[in-house]
Order: C-alpha cells, then structure tokens, then sequence
C-alpha cells in the first residue's frame, strides 16, 4: 500500500524501510511537517504517517478527507496533536504506537533524576576545566526519599519499579490504580498530598482537558520546598510561567524537562545559528539547577524498531480490512 511518512528523521528512515521488508508497502518520505502549508503533498495518499510534530487539525483533517485519506497511523503514543473528534466526523482512522519502549521513557527519567541530583554534568565541564573542587556539587542520597510518579500507566509504572530498587517510598495520582504499582507498595493519594510530601516528583500522564498545566503555581506552592520536578511526558502538563517563579523563589530546587509546551518551533531541528526568540525558553536556560533536553527520552533503538512495526502493521491491517486499533 502506498503511504507518506511525514515529520520522517534521517534516524527513523532506516528502522522503516528495515521493517518494511516484511510488509512491502511503497513508502514516500517526507522531511516537512504536515500542516496547512504541506497539506497538498498527501493529497494522492490513502494512507499518512505523523509524528508528533505533525498539525492534524480540524482544518488539516478536512483538507485530508477531501483528497481520499482513510487512515492516520501516528509514529507515537501521544495523540494530543489530533483532534480526533474532526477524524471521526471525516472518516478517518486514527492508530497509534501505545508501547514503543516504556523503558527508555522511564530510564531516562531516571537519568534526569540522577544528573540533577549529583551534578553530573556540571562535574564533567568542570573537570574538562581542570577544576577537581567539589564545592559545588553536593547531592543526595535517593534511598529513602519519598517519589511521587502522576500517571501510574506503562512508563510510569516502569519509573515505579526502578525507583522502588533505589528504596524510595513511592506515591502516586492516577485515576486507575495499577495493580502492579499496588504490589510495589505505592500508596495512592490526591495530587495534593502528593505535592506536599514528595522530594521529587516525576510527570507520566497524557496531556488532556484535565491534565494541562496540572503543574501551576497552586501546586507548585504545595510543594515541598527545594523540591526536585522531572517531565518526561508532555510539556503542557507544566505552566511554565509558574515553574520560573518556582525556580525563582527556590521552592522548585530542580527542574529536569525533556519537553517544553512551545517545543513545536524549537526541537527535532538544528538552531545553533539562530536567535531563539522564545524568552521563556531562554530564561529556564539561565538556572544552574535546571536540565533540558530536547524531547529525547524515547530515542533508543528498541524504541525506534518497535515504532516502525508497530506502524508498518497498522497500514497492513488497514490494507487487510482487519479491525484497527483506534483512537
């Protein structure tokens, strides 16, 4: 069947075309973003690919159902960037990739934690100065800290059981408990005595009505103080106007992000030459205490592999006239 990958990354390409070996579809890359702009590129394909930066709009859903597109197969597990009311009202399929690799996700949460706490990439600048002092870089020991994981599905329920190893006391808001979270002896309570006895406290819920900005500054003022915060999930779960002055006024003592609500016109793309005008983003820059990544913690190769069959097998039971796995 033939497809257009859209949003396709040089590092995705390869794990693709190597799964397609199985399922023969004619794939048709294409480097830009789908949105209103790009939209006219997909107009002879029944079938399209996107990733999360892909604009999958009321207006894009539209234009798409005009020129024959009968299914969307998303490259994540996030959906958020769909409006999947308008995709149902078009006829359009909507699939995603729910359990790429919860361990890559969950890991480098982890790693987050580890780097903020110990200084580690301050040390290894530091050393490369050849400045061996370690006045600077004190930390903390994690066992016995109390953990707090909002979203207890399958990345934060990986983060559980790593952090139960470190022997953490672990707390946790969900609406659906978890049963292998229970036997772990996480205790559910509300966000609020979440926020008010968790050290550190780790973001892996979806991004909804209910969740957006679940991190404002009444949470944050909840918080212990010099609390440590590490989202993993979607940048919208934080205010970040609120997280500044939590960083400001040292009540948020860390701040570990691998997403960002205004990512969309900063990652997956090389801006080394370019003046960044989003002055929110350049102020969490500034704060020694804060680590951000560029929307990485998914990008391993299991992931990758488990992305691209997941995918690929959409479209073949698309093909097949098989039941599909909707949103």
């Amino acid at each position: 069947m033939k497809a257009a990958i859209f949003s396709a990354k040089s590092f995705e390409k390869p794990f693709l075309i190597e799964a397609n070996q199985q399922y023969n579809h004619d794939l048709e890359f294409f480097d830009c973003v789908l949105n209103l702009q790009t939209v006219e590129l997909a107009k002879s394909f029944s079938v399209i690919s996107c990733f999360v930066t892909d604009h999958l709009n009321k207006e894009v859903l539209q234009i798409l159902a005009t020129r024959g597109t009968k299914l969307i197969t998303l490259r994540s597990a996030g959906f958020n960037h769909v409006d999947l009311l308008s995709a149902k009202k078009y006829g359009i399929h909507v699939t995603r990739v729910p359990e790429y690799s919860p361990y890559a996700v969950a890991e480098f949460a982890v790693g987050l934690i580890l780097n903020l706490n110990r200084k580690i990439h301050r040390a290894y600048q530091l050393v490369k100065d050849h400045n061996f002092l370690l006045t600077h870089l004190l930390g903390f020991d994690l066992h016995g800290k109390t953990v707090g994981v909002v979203g207890t599905g399958k990345i934060g329920s990986v983060f559980a059981n790593i952090m139960k190893g470190f022997g953490c006391k672990l707390l946790a808001v969900d609406p659906v408990k978890n049963d292998q979270c229970l036997k772990l002896g996480v205790e559910y309570v509300t966000l609020e005595e979440l926020c008010q006895q968790s050290d550190i406290i780790s973001l892996h819920c979806p991004l909804n009505q209910q969740t957006n900005h679940i991190i404002n500054a009444e949470a944050i003022s909840k918080m212990k103080k010099n609390v440590m915060l590490i989202n993993t999930g979607r940048g919208a779960l934080i205010d970040s106007q609120a997280i500044i002055q939590g960083l400001k006024s040292g009540q948020v003592g860390y701040l570990g992000l691998d997403v960002y609500e205004e990512e969309e016109s900063l990652f997956f793309q090389d801006l080394s030459d370019v003046i960044i005008q989003d002055d929110v983003f350049i102020r969490l820059q500034t704060f020694p205490n804060v680590i951000i990544t560029g929307h990485q913690a998914f990008f391993t190769k299991e992931a990758l592999k488990n992305i691209s069959e997941v995918t690929l097998k959409n479209i073949t039971k698309y093909e097949n006239e098989e039941k599909l796995d909707e949103l």
